[in-house]
């Protein structure tokens, strides 16, 4: 679709090239203009050196839109709960990062057997679905044999760490980080791949007690074109205002409804749905704006093996009335009910 410039927006642009942008700034009621000088004094916490009397090596004439490391940066830390105080100025250099910060990432467990095995669940799955998360954000990804192996090799490092049976699982979280410097909008030029491990319980305060869901009605997690069948911190920053009302008022998590009609159910924050009725099982299609679970598949391949019908397709948010039961799952989860 071409755009056309109407004649009053080519007026417009002709009298902002007229007109300097400083001398716009300067003459609007709504800014304050104040003359720059140079630091003779180091800011409150700063130890660092000033090099004011130095012009930057730059070819001015050659400036574009990229990232040129400069002498100083600004940081300011804040904890959840909390305000941000004042920062200070520090040389521009590398941050220290935790690995479970954020990206595109995966999830899967690790459990010990009563004889002393240690059990992976379909890692492969989970490999492939980092490849695929991968490139719908442009970032390079390790091989399935290369995931696999890494996810081996942690778990093995870290195997006291996995709880005796039934008391839990050792949760392995593979990391794929674009952790190199860009400015623009744009790939990353440099990316990393990490895996961390954690032993876990339950993921809800609830155990394994039928979970009580609010139906969002206003936010919506994904829709389509996007990235919702992506596992990044893309697919689960939306949900973030929305849960943290619904367990502000007692609820245990958020039941999605589509962005379009807001009548068909999604997902659950970090879970798929599936309802029962008699021996048919439906849960949403997944369209792009649902994630594909490990889990999800799993209990389609063998509900069909157990006799079940198994429908994927628009579930309206209706049919929870009729139906004989409503189930959440996802690696974090295992299978829970729904009041």
């Amino acid at each position: 679709m071409a755009i056309q410039k109407s004649s009053s927006i080519r007026n417009l642009l002709q009298s902002l090239r007229a007109a300097s942008f400083s001398s716009m700034i300067a003459n609007d009621h709504r800014f304050t203009s104040q003359a720059y000088s140079p630091a003779t004094t180091k800011p409150s916490g700063y130890s660092g050196d000033f090099s004011d009397d130095e012009d930057a090596d730059v070819n001015w004439d050659k400036l574009g839109f990229g990232l040129t490391q400069t002498d100083y940066m600004y940081v300011m830390s804040c904890c959840k709960d909390q305000r941000f105080l004042k920062g200070q100025l520090c040389r521009y250099a590398n941050i220290e990062l935790s690995p479970s910060a954020g990206g595109v990432y995966e999830g899967m467990k690790a459990n010990r057997t009563q004889d002393g095995r240690i059990l992976l669940f379909r890692a492969d799955q989970n490999a492939g679905r980092m490849r695929h998360g991968a490139e719908r954000m442009c970032m390079p990804s390790p091989s399935i044999d290369q995931f696999i192996d890494a996810v081996k090799e942690t778990v093995s490092a870290n195997k006291r760490w996995i709880p005796p049976p039934g008391k839990g699982s050792l949760y392995v979280r593979p990391m794929l980080l674009g952790t190199g410097p860009i400015l623009g909008l744009a790939p990353a030029p440099e990316y990393t791949f990490l895996i961390y491990v954690s032993p876990v319980g339950y993921y809800f305060k609830e155990g394994t007690a039928p979970l009580n869901l609010y139906i969002e009605e206003e936010y919506v997690r994904a829709s389509p074109g996007g990235a919702g069948g992506v596992k990044s911190i893309t697919n689960y920053a939306p949900v973030m205002k929305a849960i943290t009302k619904a367990k502000d008022r007692g609820f245990s998590d958020v039941l999605y409804l589509d962005a379009i009609n807001k009548k068909y159910l999604e997902e659950v924050s970090s879970c798929n749905i599936f309802i029962v009725k008699g021996n048919v099982i439906s849960t949403p299609a997944t369209n792009g704006t649902i994630l594909e679970g490990v889990t999800r598949k799993s209990i389609i391949e063998i509900a069909k093996d157990h006799g079940y019908q198994v429908e994927e397709r628009s579930v309206a948010v209706d049919e929870l009335v009729d139906a004989d039961d409503a189930v959440v799952e996802s690696t974090k989860n295992n299978l829970f009910p729904v009041k």
